[in-house]
């Protein structure tokens, strides 16, 4: 009974609009109040309060931060400039470069829509002048942003291991490779898209691309014959400071130099010298409305994480994960057939809710099922993450749909189904993930 009042309760309230953190804080009151005699209502406010004072989230506004101080601050530019002297002469080169930038920046930002506004405001329109079609070019641009809570640093793996207790470092390791498959396979489904859609390159050679001069040069020149090593010396010189930055994070991380929270704080004031005092591209303004812009998303977003921990809290103490893996291991106990049970809910679940809010209210329900079968929990937060990731280019609830939406000026229904080859490659690279451990354990079997 108290399983089903409180997850009744809880669709009832998100049916009726009510938003996210405001129903899971609702129906954990309503539940504890009439159908438990254990749980106090202060040992749940405490449990809100006493959660957020946590050094671990501090690193998810703090790499909010970061990310926008670098976008305002001349490093999108640059990543673009850089990832077009790389791919820009292949067919289908204008696409390829949208994701090889955005596994670029992810590494910067650790947002998916973040990620999206960033580079699309720039590859959207490029791609479109080179006919590729605006709803493929809306779409790639989208695919390729839900790689941006893939690759480290990602505030998802920082959320996943504050509610599950999971180490973000060893997170943000297993998220190396799977961020890298998923770009590789855009890139080689853009490769074959464009084939076929017969779009040419033109005939400008890459040392003429350079989106810093855009006076000179327009941006479609990008897509080039042929390679010049030159030209790509040169961009990764121009890209250098923004390159660092991973290296700065991840490097300070596994070298034991500083932990992930402080990982981000130093993030912030990489980002802050190297937009103001580097490329002279941030003006004092621009660190304002990128504080103010933090603000904005971190309050919008962190009460959700205080009420998710007393609404785990309630779920522990009635052992409602337990019934729910019970119900589950009913079914089947073959991880491979409860793998695929979890994939499918959680491609339903992320078409309709915000990542966040959704590994805010699944990590303390589905954690202890795979663990019980035996799933590692850093491999079951590649796989948490990546579903949800995926839920970002699907309607009603595509994020990202919607930032490249509002960029290309282009209906959601057309990038929706300009994204489904897209999306058939991303499931496919789940799958994939899913039941080969190794290319998520890998990296962090190494540093163990």
């Amino acid at each position: 009974m108290t399983t089903i009042a409180l997850f009744l309760s809880l669709f009832l309230l998100i049916a009726l609009s009510v938003p996210i953190g405001i129903a899971i804080g609702l129906s954990t009151l309503f539940t504890a109040l009439f159908f438990t005699d254990s749980i106090p209502v202060m040992t749940l406010t405490q449990k809100v309060f006493t959660s957020l004072d946590s050094f671990p989230i501090m690193a998810i506004p703090f790499f909010m931060m970061a990310g926008i101080l670098m976008g305002k601050g001349g490093v999108s530019k640059r990543l673009l400039d850089f990832a077009g002297s790389l791919v820009g002469f292949v067919a289908g080169g204008l696409a390829m470069v949208t994701v090889l930038t955005c596994m670029f920046f992810s590494a910067i930002s650790g947002s998916g829509p973040a990620t999206v506004a960033a580079i699309g405001s720039f590859m959207i329109p490029a791609m479109e002048r080179e006919k590729y079609g605006r709803g493929f070019a809306a779409a790639i641009t989208a695919s390729a942003g839900a790689i941006g809570v893939i690759i480290p640093p990602s505030i998802p793996f920082v959320l996943y291991g504050v509610i599950g207790g999971v180490s973000i470092g060893s997170l943000f390791l297993a998220g190396i490779l799977p961020g890298i498959m998923i770009g590789l396979s855009l890139m080689i489904a853009s490769y074959f898209i464009i084939k076929r859609k017969s779009v040419k390159n033109t005939e400008n050679t890459a040392s003429q691309f350079n989106v810093l001069d855009e006076t000179s040069v327009t941006i479609e020149q990008m897509n080039v014959k042929r390679i010049s090593f030159k030209h790509v010396l040169q961009t990764f010189y121009e890209a250098k400071w923004a390159l660092l930055t991973p290296v700065i994070i991840l490097g300070g991380i596994y070298g034991s130099i500083f932990t992930p929270t402080e990982s981000a704080a130093v993030a912030i004031m990489y980002g802050l010298i190297v937009g103001k005092f580097i490329h002279k591209e941030l003006s004092w303004k621009d660190v304002y409305d990128s504080a103010l812009e933090t603000i904005q998303v971190i309050g919008a977003t962190l009460y959700m994480i205080g009420l998710s921990i007393a609404f785990a809290y309630v779920l522990n103490i009635e052992q409602i994960p337990q019934q729910i893996a019970d119900f589950i291991l009913g079914f089947s106990t073959n991880v491979y057939v409860v793998l695929l049970l979890i994939i499918l809910f959680l491609l339903v679940v992320g078409a309709f809710l915000d990542t966040i809010a959704a590994l805010v209210i699944l990590t303390p329900i589905l954690l202890p099922i795979v663990t019980q079968i035996g799933v590692d929990p850093v491999h079951f937060g590649v796989i948490l993450v990546t579903a949800l990731a995926i839920g970002f280019i699907t309607p009603p609830v595509g994020v990202n749909l919607f930032v490249a939406s509002a960029i290309g000026n282009i209906s959601i229904e057309k990038i929706a189904v300009a994204a489904i080859p897209l999306f058939i490659v991303m499931l496919a690279i789940l799958f994939l993930l899913s039941y080969v451990p190794f290319f998520s354990t890998f990296l962090p079997s190494l540093s163990t």
